[in-house]
């Protein structure tokens, strides 16, 4: 039975990044979650066999399949080939799936996070195979795969593998044209054999969520009484051939904005289209330090200073402004590392710097920006 984009609904919940109390998933905060998601109208929950230490599929059963009759919804879960060391364990992993999650079955199932290097993992112990046996045995609807890979392994995939019935994929507006990610390229292949899409990271991990100052005003003059995040999900959603985009949302009021973009969903016009296109240009126009994070520089620094640590928070700040995310990220290298207003300037790191960067400088300006 093939997949039918138009009951499929545009908003997906991913349940990835649940919210926590106390170091604990926050079970109600995440049913009132679940209610409001499901009260507009909305089905999809996608969980993984590792998300939230293998909490997330145990929370669907709690929060989902206790209080909500089982044909109202569908559950998506994923196999990661990194947890299968002999051919035992796809049968272990996905009974344990069934048992955590209380499910029944599963509506869709996918490869979990799938490229070029682990593809011959998943190979090796015919997991695709394995998969498309449980579909004819009834316990999954439709099959398919998360993907991090090349446009060449896509096509390598889809080629051996043409009963595949979705694919999912990492799209946003930012990483479109992006040479790392190729969000372009992947949505092209898949759209040209019309298969449907589920995209993940539509706001990049929430950082398309908040923009610089500059950035927010270009889509505020445009339309003051939407959120930033809003931009980010309906350039997604307009796309043809996507069946469903994951947000992983962590609180009740990202929940409400995400609901409310969604009721009576808008596709983008022509103006707001340019508006997305101003704001990526001006972001790739923005400075970036042009460290690579090999980490020559850190290995004799006698104060331990995190350098690509720094650069790399430095180059968040610069592209998206100083938030909350960045302001935590900053804190989680402090518990490690030294701030860069602890280098001595004795020179060593610029000595075996491959990219010759002015280090020394780099980290006093570093350390006036992040304090």
């Amino acid at each position: 039975m093939s997949i039918d984009l138009s009951k499929m609904p545009k908003l997906g919940f991913g349940l990835m990044r649940l919210p926590e109390k106390d170091g604990v998933i926050d079970h109600e905060q995440v049913c009132q979650m679940v209610d409001l998601y499901m009260n507009a109208g909305l089905t999809y929950f996608d969980t993984a066999y590792v998300y939230h230490h293998g909490l997330s599929e145990t929370e669907v059963k709690e929060a989902i399949v206790k209080r909500y009759p089982r044909e109202s919804f569908t559950v998506a879960t994923k196999l990661p080939e990194w947890e299968i060391k002999c051919e035992e364990d796809k049968e272990r992993i996905f009974n344990e799936q069934l048992e955590r999650t209380g499910a029944g079955y599963f509506d869709f199932y996918l490869m979990h996070a799938v490229d070029d290097q682990n593809f011959a993992n998943y190979e090796k112990y015919d997991c695709f195979n394995f998969g498309f046996e449980k579909k004819k045995q009834g316990l999954i609807k439709h099959l398919g795969f998360s993907f991090h890979g090349t446009p060449e392994m896509l096509v390598k995939i889809l080629d051996k593998y043409p009963d595949v019935e979705f694919v999912q994929i990492q799209l946003n507006y930012l990483d479109w044209d992006s040479e790392k990610v190729c969000s372009g390229k992947l949505y092209e292949i898949l759209s040209g054999r019309h298969i449907p899409i589920v995209v993940m990271e539509p706001v990049k991990g929430g950082y398309l969520a908040s923009l610089r100052e500059d950035l927010e005003n270009k889509f505020k003059a445009v339309d003051p009484d939407n959120s930033i995040a809003s931009w980010a999900l309906r350039y997604v959603g307009s796309l043809p051939g996507v069946m469903t985009l994951l947000s992983g949302m962590s609180l009740l009021s990202q929940m409400e904005d995400n609901v409310k973009t969604f009721t009576d969903f808008r596709p983008l016009n022509e103006e707001e289209r340019k508006t997305i296109q101003d704001v990526v240009d001006t972001m790739k126009k923005t400075p970036q330090i042009g460290c690579t994070g090999c980490s020559y520089c850190t290995d004799g620094c006698p104060m331990n200073v995190g350098i690509p640590n720094i650069f790399k928070i430095i180059n968040t700040v610069n592209m998206y402004g100083r938030s909350e995310k960045s302001d935590k990220m900053y804190a989680q290298m402090l518990e490690k590392k030294s701030g860069p207003a602890d280098c001595i300037q004795c020179g060593q790191c610029e000595s075996v710097c491959p990219q010759h960067l002015p280090i020394i400088e780099l980290l006093q300006d570093a350390a006036k920006t992040l304090g």
